[in-house]
């Protein structure tokens, strides 16, 4: 625990980028389902999964309320899935940041399609009137053989049927796509199917960040053999069939994660022409599409 933050944290700590303004709550150690391949993050023997003790996250939420109040705006509720917990167990998790913070305007959690399976669209909505008002989900990709081959857990149905659940509910998504991840021989049906998720879903946010493997990649050749990566100019063509793809009405759409060689952002369907132009741009005349160097990848 730091001496000036009164939660126990386990290291590492992850959130989404856009969560770096924001209290991180653990409410989960690790992630309920820990089985992705492509996935580095929640790896054992530190982040085996756990729920935290109510007790604790409450107690935890009062101190933090006594020393920092009226300076927290932001809370995200980490591990890798707080959905995992009850509704009870959110409900009174929201209640005490709603009592111990009231100056925090947006609650968030990553989120995986499975648990939303075991929660009523009711109890989706008491959470959100409660104050959940954001959730990242991590789809990775729409095509049932790539979701298969890296153990997502998946299917495009399970994970349409859950953004839909959502979004019902009114709770606002943020899905997460992995360019690349079905390799040279999956590209094309990755990201075609992947459109046609966020078409059928249509999310308040898109997001598609670069598969990467800083960690080496044998346990994902294991599940995916004959895996060969795209190179720079086959993640741009798959990201113009991706663009091309998409018939969203309005969709906020980052792809400016530090894995990314190409920097887009935009509103979809609105500025659809420009992100495609950007990327056309990136596939033809790739010394003056402003891309990142190899060392501000920061992987």
């Amino acid at each position: 625990m730091h001496p000036a933050i009164p939660i126990r944290y386990i290291a590492p700590v992850f959130r989404p980028p856009s969560e770096a303004q924001s209290l991180i709550l653990p409410v989960t150690n690790g992630c309920s389902w820990n089985r992705c391949t492509y996935c580095e993050m929640y790896t054992e023997p530190q982040k085996r999964f756990h729920l935290r003790d109510e007790a604790e996250t409450l107690a935890a939420l009062e101190a933090t309320g006594t020393r920092f109040g009226p300076h927290v705006q932001r809370v995200f509720l980490g591990d890798g899935d707080a959905m995992v917990l009850s509704t009870r167990r959110l409900l009174s998790v929201l209640d005490a940041i709603r009592r111990h913070l009231p100056k925090v305007r947006r609650i968030s959690s990553y989120c995986l399609p499975r648990n939303v399976r075991n929660k009523s669209v009711a109890e989706l909505k008491a959470l959100r009137e409660a104050g959940l008002s954001l959730v990242y989900v991590g789809a990775e990709s729409g095509d049932d053989e790539v979701l298969q081959r890296v153990s997502k857990g998946e299917t495009f149905d399970t994970t349409r049927d859950a953004l839909l659940k959502l979004g019902d509910a009114g709770i606002p998504r943020s899905v997460m796509l992995l360019n690349g991840l079905g390799g040279q021989a999956l590209s094309a049906r990755h990201a075609a199917h992947s459109a046609l998720l966020a078409n059928e879903t249509q999310p308040e946010f898109l997001a598609t960040l670069v598969v990467s493997f800083p960690q080496g990649e044998a346990r994902f050749r294991q599940g995916f053999p004959g895996w060969e990566p795209l190179d720079q100019q086959g993640l741009f063509s798959e990201m113009a069939q991706f663009l091309q793809a998409l018939e969203l009405k309005r969709t906020v759409f980052r792809s400016d994660h530090a894995s990314n060689w190409l920097v887009l952002k935009g509103v979809l369907g609105a500025e659809k022409d420009r992100l495609l132009a950007e990327v056309h741009a990136a596939l033809h005349r790739p010394q003056s599409a402003g891309l990142r160097a190899e060392w501000q990848r920061g992987l």
